[in-house]
């Protein structure tokens, strides 16, 4: 486990150094405050620090590294994981040609139902508005472009 532990420490790492070195090439600050470079290279930079954090307690072997942690999920933890990954294709494929609203109001009520949301009435209000209401804000308040569909919907 713990040789896993220091390899995915080094993977972490790698990524967020990428990040870091990519989000350089943008400007961190503009006229109106933060630029486009902004949170991605403090977020980078700060994943970095906790990550060498993390390697360097694996190292000293001050991190208790449990053994008898299964490493695989249980069944309904597979499956509800599976579902997830699923509904995120579908909805991937679904986006462009549906639209944002009708692509995440069944995505949205799936998603809960699939994660152990049992009232109804709380699925419903969350996916109407996570599709309609998200929507709105986004596309008319912040005016951020987002798929309409073939619907018009």
């Amino acid at each position: 486990m713990r040789r896993g532990w220091l390899v995915a420490c080094a993977c972490l790492l790698g990524v967020f150094i990428a990040a870091l070195v990519t989000s350089l090439g943008y400007s961190l600050s503009d006229a109106l405050g933060p630029g486009p470079g902004f949170f991605p290279f403090w977020l980078s930079a700060i994943g970095a620090a906790l990550t060498v954090g993390m390697f360097l307690e694996i190292t000293r072997g001050r991190m208790q590294i449990d053994a008898g942690v299964t490493v695989l999920p249980d069944r309904s933890a597979a499956l509800q994981a599976g579902s997830v990954l699923i509904a995120l294709i579908a909805a991937a494929v679904a986006f462009e040609p549906l639209g944002f609203r009708l692509t995440m109001l069944p995505f949205i009520a799936g998603l809960l139902a699939v994660l152990g949301a049992r009232s109804w009435t709380a699925i419903a209000l969350c996916a109407v508005a996570g599709s309609f209401g998200v929507f709105h804000v986004f596309f008319y308040w912040l005016k951020v472009p987002l798929p309409i569909g073939v619907f018009g919907i």
